[in-house]
């Protein structure tokens, strides 16, 4: 028996417990875990945490299926354990036996030796009476949502809801953004089919390419030279649209992690002066990193960007990108754990986050500028709600709804004053966008 492969199970339900038991990140849990596996081991362990989490609703209800009463809280992780064993044997290809066997001795790993034989148990009779072909007996567990997020995506999206709920649950493709600003387009595509990676492009998004499949960033070419960075296809539609033809001060209101930050400068070169905001001054520095490896530079201010007293100079911006706080409904499928960490309530409070940042930026655009709203939303309560309610407001506030290259239009959904990705379009990520002019007086 394979001690590495226990250990990796092992891992694998310490994280998955962090999110449904801890509401922690996936991402921070994973990263706090890594250390203790084996590097060969770290892309096993990323793909049963994920795939358990993403399947979390339908391996649950397997779970209380099959065992006959919930463990006391202190042991609640052999829950976790038995979810990560069920998600190896329908959707991995690791042969059935080995499974069972190492995901039993997780649970002696675990500090649970009294539990492996209920483990063991459990998990092959899933095998034998055939549990995972049972029909779903909830539409959480049908659609691999909570019921708080399945109403809201059938109020909103009553012809789309199904293919958004299948997009959430597939695993994302890796899109690059090239640096223009070092190499084009063509000769970095050129280096790509040196290397033997296989990609696509799509029209109407010049600088991003996917690749066929994900790899570590350390086997990109030119990655360490700043030739390229990753960033979904969607993010990238935002730093076009906001400049145009325009040039001058351009705020990034809430920038980590940078990626927006850094296609803006990558675009606007000498043309803009970027000033940078967020709010949590430990993710700036990491978009300070990235702009270093990429050879950009910005003015970076660790400050809300609602309190204009604390970083507003008083010059106002001719261009501002709002990348608004928001329940990231439209990135699920990379971040899985944001069905088992969002509430209902949090929208509520959401709202009024994004309702305030639209208004208090409005106030330092310059007459004749333009602020781009965007979220990674898909919400409508989120969206289109918002900017209407504040151009009901403002009278001096006009939608611009004329998208920047007609190449885009086949894959937005008109929504009100804006126009909303839906996940999984063209292998991109779920985004709202609406721009708004601030009218000369």
């Amino acid at each position: 028996m394979s001690a590495r492969g226990a250990n990796v199970r092992a891992a694998a339900a310490e994280a998955v417990d962090a999110v449904v038991e801890g509401g922690r990140s996936l991402d921070v849990a994973l990263r706090d875990l890594e250390a203790d596996v084996a590097a060969d081991d770290r892309p096993l362990l990323r793909n049963l945490a994920f795939g358990t989490v993403r399947n979390h609703y339908r391996l649950a209800e397997w779970q209380r299926q099959l065992m006959a009463r919930r463990p006391k809280r202190r042991d609640r992780i052999i829950e976790a354990l038995l979810r990560v064993g069920f998600y190896q044997l329908i959707d991995t290809r690791i042969p059935d036996h080995a499974a069972v066997s190492q995901t039993v001795e997780a649970a002696r790993r675990l500090g649970r030796k009294s539990y492996a034989g209920l483990v063991n148990a459990i998990l092959r009779r899933f095998i034998r009476d055939g549990i995972a072909d049972t029909p779903p007996g909830s539409d959480e567990a049908r659609v691999n949502h909570p019921a708080w997020l399945i109403e809201m995506l059938e109020a909103d999206w009553p012809d789309d809801a199904e293919r958004i709920f299948a997009a959430n649950n597939e695993r994302a493709p890796m899109w690059l953004r090239v640096n223009t600003r070092k190499l084009g387009v063509p000769a970095y595509l050129e280096r790509l089919r040196a290397a033997g990676i296989a990609f696509a492009i799509l029209p109407g998004l010049p600088e991003a390419v996917r690749l066929d499949e994900p790899m570590p960033v350390s086997s990109l070419p030119g990655f360490d030279e700043g030739l390229v960075s990753v960033q979904d296809g969607a993010a990238q539609v935002a730093a076009g649209w906001l400049l145009g033809d325009g040039a001058g001060r351009v705020l990034d209101a809430c920038a980590a992690p940078g990626g927006k930050t850094a296609h803006l400068l990558e675009l606007g070169g000498d043309t803009i002066h970027l000033d940078a905001i967020d709010i949590d001054a430990a993710r700036l520095e990491s978009v300070e990193q990235n702009l270093e490896r990429l050879s950009l530079e910005a003015h970076l201010v660790a400050a809300s960007a609602a309190d204009l007293d604390t970083w507003w100079d008083g010059a106002p911006y001719d261009r501002i990108l709002l990348d608004a706080p928001c329940s990231a409904t439209g990135v699920i499928r990379r971040h899985p754990d944001i069905k088992l960490l969002r509430r209902a309530s949090d929208i509520e409070a959401l709202t009024g986050v994004q309702a305030e940042l639209l208004e208090r930026l409005w106030q330092v655009l310059a007459p004749g500028g333009r602020l781009l709203y965007v979220t990674c939303s898909v919400l409508a309560r989120e969206n289109e709600a918002i900017v209407d309610a504040f151009l009901a407001a403002h009278p001096d506030a006009e939608p611009e709804k004329l998208l920047p290259n007609n190449n885009i239009r086949d894959l937005m959904h008109a929504r009100g004053p804006g126009y909303q990705l839906v996940p999984g379009t063209s292998g991109l990520d779920g985004f709202y966008f609406a721009a708004i002019e601030k009218q000369r007086q």
